[in-house]
């Protein structure tokens, strides 16, 4: 029984993490959310969304625009990469648009 009773929560936490892995886009599987918010902090996203949108610039992150899944919230990231310069890897485009949905976005596929 006392066996049991050690597996039981261990077993809950998996059972938990995989619940929550399964409402991540399979796009941002594994990315690094803290280095896409490190970015997005480092190359002053928001500051550039205010200068050009206006307010604090967070109003771009609503999802009533032309973004309406995850692979074009990525798409998105990957093309103002391009436009300012920026030289980001891959992976660092991912982290960027895996913290902007889960702040903002909220796409579960």
């Amino acid at each position: 029984m006392a066996s049991i009773q050690r597996i039981a929560p261990s077993l809950v936490g998996m059972l938990l993490a995989g619940a929550v892995q399964a409402e991540v886009p399979a796009i941002f599987q594994g990315a690094d959310l803290k280095l896409g918010a490190k970015l997005i902090a480092e190359h002053k996203c928001n500051q550039c969304h205010a200068q050009k949108w206006g307010r604090d610039g967070v109003d771009i992150y609503r999802p009533k625009g032309r973004i309406h899944d995850a692979g074009k919230l990525r798409g998105m990231v990957d093309y103002c990469s391009n436009q300012l310069g920026l030289t980001l890897f891959p992976e660092e485009v991912t982290a960027i648009a895996a913290a902007l949905n889960r702040d903002h976005y909220h796409f579960q596929r």
